[in-house]
């Protein structure tokens, strides 16, 4: 969304916004409108939702708009080459990393997954690999030790939507020049799992589990086993101290405090209160 608004605050004309069709979603499971086509409806901007962005008459929907160029952030379809060769200035990406670093469709959850003290955006001319066409632009920024997925991923959103403006300018003006991504320093930032998110203590450090609540929250979620009974992990953090209000979780190497959890079928709580109830 922060994408979106910058282009029509810039002077931009938007000619569509394509997103994906309405889903069902929440425990009710009520068929629940993109957050993209809500701000779309409040721009009064024309909207397509096809089911495939492959399919032919998507193709030819979009190819007859004569546009100059596309634009895709986190749309969460592959987009084929038929489609990136219609618009003449190409198509651009907004990624969450700063590429070739944690390419894929997970690139916060996995900065934070593996310590990066350094994340931020790129501005990518998008080509038929994942995420590995050239460059015209980035962006860094510090990544906090206690940041979280859900702290994170707005302020990207933001410092992208800025520079690719920036960007579109300097593409504009011809100032700009792509730069091919170097093999080196890639890594691959898979989607990640409820799977992902089990915490064993007996196999995993503090350090592990602290990160995985941070970047797995709250999708797909952390849990963990505690006398046989799993529990989701909201929140927690490293002790570096005594434990007070919490639940303390032994680990291989160090010890990890649950903050807040959630029981199966239950409301978030927190983990003090648990463990009272849990006595």
């Amino acid at each position: 969304m922060p994408t979106l608004r910058d282009l029509v605050r810039a002077g931009h004309e938007i000619l569509l916004v394509i997103t994906q069709p309405d889903r069902p979603a929440g425990r009710g499971l009520r068929t629940t409108a993109s957050a993209v086509k809500v701000a779309a409806t409040e721009l009064s901007l024309p909207l397509f939702q096809p089911d495939r962005i492959s399919d032919p008459e998507a193709l030819d929907r979009i190819r007859q708009l004569g546009a100059d160029l596309h634009v895709v952030v986190a749309y969460g379809q592959i987009l084929r080459p038929a489609l990136l060769a219609i618009p003449p200035m190409g198509t651009l990406n907004v990624h969450a990393s700063l590429l070739p670093r944690h390419r894929g469709a997970a690139p916060i959850a996995w900065a934070i997954l593996a310590g990066d003290t350094e994340t931020g955006v790129s501005i990518m001319q998008m080509d038929a690999g994942v995420d590995t066409g050239p460059v015209l632009a980035q962006q860094a920024t510090v990544l906090d030790q206690k940041e979280t997925a859900r702290s994170l991923e707005p302020r990207l959103a933001e410092s992208g939507a800025a520079l690719l403006v920036r960007t579109i300018e300097a593409l504009q003006q011809g100032s700009i020049t792509p730069t091919p991504q170097p093999a080196q320093g890639a890594t691959y930032a898979r989607r990640l799992s409820s799977e992902d998110g089990k915490l064993d203590q007996n196999a995993m450090s503090a350090l592990q589990i602290d990160r995985h609540v941070r970047a797995l929250t709250p999708q797909p979620g952390c849990w963990i086993t505690v006398d046989g009974a799993d529990i989701k992990v909201l929140a927690g953090h490293l002790a570096e101290g005594p434990v007070g209000e919490g639940y303390a979780v032994p680990t291989s190497d160090g010890t990890y405090i649950l903050d807040q959890v959630q029981l199966a079928g239950g409301r978030p709580m927190s983990a003090a209160a648990w463990a009272r109830g849990k006595r």
